[in-house]
């Protein structure tokens, strides 16, 4: 027969339990795979389902689940402020975020972090110590190669514009910083416009291309050069100088890869795009967190690496897989 002390022995070594399974640490319960949720800058730019494939990627090959959500729209600091802060109401293990705003997000990154939620960073630098690592495209060195590249197109000689992309957004500032750093060095080449903004958008971005090339009167050749740091702004560029028929007439660079983008490359549209790998950097930041809360060392800093592609090298398998990956491994049929 059970005596009395057994029984109470009993009742709290099972209240123990309890209390441990409610303090689980927030690597996930026993039994249970950690979820990360994967906090992108916005949804729609094919950039952002690289990255989306490749976080997915990261979650099959280290057991964790992922939760992707973000906000519609690259202007929307609010809705991603949000997000990080419902994020921590669910307990969720880990977050990897693209912070709309090098500053915006300090705040909800740092109560993440006192609640015992890691973050990494990813993409674009946030103001802060809090995130654990922070995994992204060197921006100012890939800038400068835009420079560089734009220079010898140029063969040292013109009057080019900048159209940089939003104020707040740390990695499209850097690459705007890195190409005027390289561009300045030419003696011949005079940057008269650097500080029109696109937008978040690829309208936004239509609409204030059409707007500098008229105020710079590049339709009757006094603009030799145009550079444009990100997706939506790379193609509302191009979309502008199409429709005032001098697209090809003028030295064009831009970054990133969509397929649009990489058809004006094939046409002699656009000379060069400065290309990511954000495949690599979903992979490389959702498995940062994931080996964090596995106990192990990760790395403070990841540079994803960037690749000036034109027509001529295009067709390389190693560019390939950089501006047309296949992500229906990972995505499905929507990838």
């Amino acid at each position: 027969m059970t005596s009395r002390r057994q029984v109470l022995g009993l009742i709290g070594l099972g209240l123990a339990a309890a209390a441990c399974r409610r303090s689980a640490p927030t690597g996930g319960e026993a039994g249970k795979a950690p979820r990360i949720a994967v906090i992108p800058k916005g949804t729609t730019h094919e950039f952002w389902k690289s990255v989306h494939a490749g976080a997915v990627k990261a979650s099959q090959e280290l057991g964790v689940e992922i939760v992707w959500k973000g906000p519609l729209k690259e202007d929307d600091l609010k809705s991603q402020i949000d997000l990080v802060q419902s994020f921590v109401a669910q307990r969720i293990s880990g977050i990897v975020l693209a912070p709309l705003d090098s500053k915006g997000l300090r705040g909800a990154v740092k109560d993440a972090v006192r609640s015992g939620i890691p973050v990494v960073v990813f993409d674009s630098a946030l103001d802060s110590a809090d995130p654990i690592s922070y995994v992204a495209t060197d921006n100012r060195a890939a800038g400068r190669l835009a420079g560089e590249r734009m220079v010898e197109a140029l063969g040292g000689q013109g009057k080019l514009v900048v159209l940089r992309y939003q104020e707040g957004s740390a990695s499209t500032h850097e690459r705007e910083e890195g190409f005027l750093e390289a561009v300045r060095k030419a003696v011949g080449v005079q940057v008269v416009s650097d500080n029109q903004y696109s937008g978040p958008t690829t309208e936004s971005a239509y609409a204030a291309s059409e707007s500098l090339l008229l105020a710079q009167r590049a339709a009757q050749g006094d603009i030799a050069g145009v550079f444009a740091p990100n997706e939506s702004s790379t193609f509302g560029m191009l979309l502008a100088l199409e429709k005032a028929r001098i697209a090809g007439r003028l030295r064009f660079v831009g970054f990133d890869a969509s397929t649009k983008l990489v058809a004006g490359l094939r046409d002699g549209k656009i000379h060069g795009l400065v290309v990511q790998n954000p495949l690599e950097m979903g992979y490389r930041s959702t498995k940062a967190l994931a080996l964090h809360l596995r106990g192990e060392k990760i790395e403070a800093k990841v540079d994803t690496g960037s690749t000036f592609v034109t027509a001529k090298n295009l067709d390389l398998p190693e560019i390939k897989q950089l501006v047309a990956p296949d992500l229906s491994r990972w995505l499905g049929a929507a990838g």
